[in-house]
């Protein structure tokens, strides 16, 4: 799965850090999302739409491959 964690956090301002407390995880959690390392839990991307006041379809989405 991609996303575009990094372009949204960078848009309200918050460093890696600022993101990974508001969102109650670790620094190397948020990194290895933004890398596509690790895909949140459907609760953890529900709160981050909610933080970014966007859809969870705008942060992450799968590429024609991660499906066929």
């Amino acid at each position: 799965m991609k996303n575009k964690l990094s372009e949204h956090r960078k848009e309200i301002g918050f460093s890696q850090d600022k993101l990974a407390e508001k969102l109650g995880v670790s620094r190397q959690t948020v990194i290895s999302i933004e890398k596509g390392r690790y895909n949140p839990s459907l609760p953890l991307a529900m709160i981050m739409a909610e933080l970014f006041e966007t859809k969870v379809e705008s942060i992450f989405f799968l590429e024609e491959k991660d499906y066929k």
